[in-house]
């Protein structure tokens, strides 16, 4: 099992008040599985996502990926799993403005301290085609052309894992579509990956579906077909 989280609590603490986010969340996800996560705004799902791709803690209960318990690790030992088996693509694109689509690119090995980073990077670039676009800045590159940047930053340390939150919700419908094309065929190569969304075509294009509602699991299983229809909104 890749992914496995059992009685996930996570509880926030503001003065005296508390917020339960996630209350006894249990998720098995299996290697090569596309599984998208839906709910609406604060029913937990982005924090179920910042806890599987440890950059959170739960409170209580358990999660092990690839086998190995993560909820009691260092700071460091958790940066460590970021850096080398979890690629992470967010709803804003996070490049660095001064930074080639190159070089954003490249930041992820730089951190890592790994050889032949130039020939990574463009390697990476060109399996999202655009390798013509290398060493454009961000603002000279169009919505979609951004996020196959951060497509291909989070593939560019050959993750096991691949955690996307609402990927396309900055992006006009047909781009959308071919962002999901793309993690798609990812998935198609072997990659595991985990969306969180709120529309239920962008969640058509995976295998499973979870739904969280006020922090609780509902359910689990097969996506129903939800019709993607290409020049429709997806966000």
């Amino acid at each position: 099992m890749l992914v496995e989280v059992r009685d996930l609590t996570k509880i926030y603490v503001t003065g005296k008040l508390e917020v339960g986010a996630l209350q006894g969340i249990d998720l098995a996800i299996e290697e090569g599985e596309f599984v998208a996560i839906m709910g609406p705004s604060g029913s937990g799902k982005t924090t179920l996502m910042n806890i599987i791709g440890c950059l959170d803690r739960p409170t209580a209960g358990t999660y092990k990926l690839a086998g190995r318990h993560a909820e009691g690790l260092s700071d460091d030992q958790l940066a460590e799993i970021r850096g080398k088996q979890i690629g992470f693509v967010f709803q804003v694109y996070n490049l660095l403005q001064q930074a080639t689509a190159l070089q954003n690119v490249e930041l992820p090995l730089q951190y890592a301290r790994v050889g032949n980073q130039r020939q990574r990077a463009m390697d990476a670039l060109a399996k999202l085609g655009l390798a013509d676009r290398a060493h454009h800045l961000p603002s000279e590159l169009s919505g979609g052309q951004q996020q196959r940047v951060a497509i291909a930053r989070s593939l560019v340390n050959e993750p096991s894992i691949i955690l996307a939150d609402e990927p396309t919700g900055n992006l006009d419908s047909r781009t959308g579509a071919e962002v999901m094309d793309m993690f798609s065929q990812l998935n198609e190569d072997g990659i595991t990956l985990i969306l969180v969304t709120h529309d239920a075509r962008v969640a058509s294009y995976a295998d499973r579906l979870g739904e969280c509602h006020d922090g609780k699991g509902v359910s689990d299983g097969p996506v129903p077909d939800s019709g993607k229809v290409e020049g429709e909104e997806t966000n």
